[in-house]
């Protein structure tokens, strides 16, 4: 017998990155979120989204991931309130895409570059942004694939090659916000610290410390556990009876609470459903 395989009408969601490493807390102008792909670029959708977080058109953003430059915003009433927009694609084709923006100072001081030393706007653009940046991402940048290990990456992140764009977005867009599977299985998603800790009852400090270093987090009898993955938070909580059942493992088997707590959740049905949709959804 032939297998029918039914129609759906949902559209696949759009997946723009695969590693993302977070210097959001690092002094401003020069705090990012690096979210880079290994997988060939979707210009369509990538266009589309970055169109739409960064209030470029659409035409001109596709324009610029196709050939590079800068997109400098309007001047609203005669007076310039935001910086530019910027791709730069290696000429050499060694180096992955590159996008990011420069707030109006970084910009005003970008056209200084460009006036005294002959440069074009986006390699000015992009002396100014590098500068700002910190020192561990500076050296990683110099390095191919962001220095990364990939015989310690996913195999599925692994296994697209060598990176092929970098956004170094300032936002949490919903486009990639946080996933977290609760007791009941629920994925409820966050699009920020502050909404994240608002979310479990927790402070942002307490909050920002998790999901940037990971381990385990007591709430209200229950306990939130965050593992990194891929330089990605990987967030669950878990009830207090898991949260117990969890406890007595370390004790009786001598886990680690974090084993512990994921042996509990890949027993409880209703939490590995909340796993297999997040899994679908990725």
């Amino acid at each position: 017998m032939f297998k029918i395989k039914r129609k759906t009408d949902k559209p696949k969601r759009a997946v723009l990155y695969n590693i993302v490493e977070d210097y959001s807390e690092f002094d401003a102008p020069g705090n990012v979120t690096v979210c880079a792909m290994t997988e060939p670029e979707d210009l369509p959708a990538h266009a589309k989204i970055l169109s739409e977080s960064y209030d470029v058109p659409l035409e001109a953003m596709t324009t610029l991931l196709t050939t590079g430059g800068t997109y400098v915003y309007p001047h609203i009433g005669g007076v310039l309130t935001r910086g530019l927009f910027a791709c730069r694609i290696d000429s050499g084709e060694q180096g992955p895409k590159q996008t990011w923006t420069l707030d109006v100072v970084q910009f005003a001081e970008a056209e200084q570059v460009t006036r005294s030393r002959a440069m074009s706007l986006v390699e000015a653009a992009w002396e100014v942004f590098w500068k700002a940046l910190p020192g561990e991402l500076q050296a990683k940048l110099q390095q191919k694939n962001l220095g990364l290990d990939y015989r310690t990456l996913d195999r599925a992140v692994a296994k697209g090659g060598d990176i092929k764009y970098i956004d170094f977005r300032k936002d949490w867009s919903p486009h990639f916000k946080r996933l977290c599977i609760m007791p009941d299985g629920r994925l409820v998603e966050t699009g920020g610290i502050q909404e994240f800790a608002q979310l479990h009852g927790i402070t942002v400090a307490q909050a920002q410390a998790l999901i940037q270093q990971g381990g385990t987090l007591e709430v209200d009898g229950e306990v939130l556990a965050c593992q990194i993955v891929n330089g990605q938070p990987a967030v669950a909580r878990f009830s207090a009876m898991n949260y117990a059942k969890a406890k007595d493992l370390v004790s009786s088997k001598g886990l680690h609470l974090m084993d512990a707590l994921s042996e509990v959740g890949y027993a409880d049905p209703a939490m590995m459903r909340g796993l297999a949709r997040k899994t679908l959804r990725a």
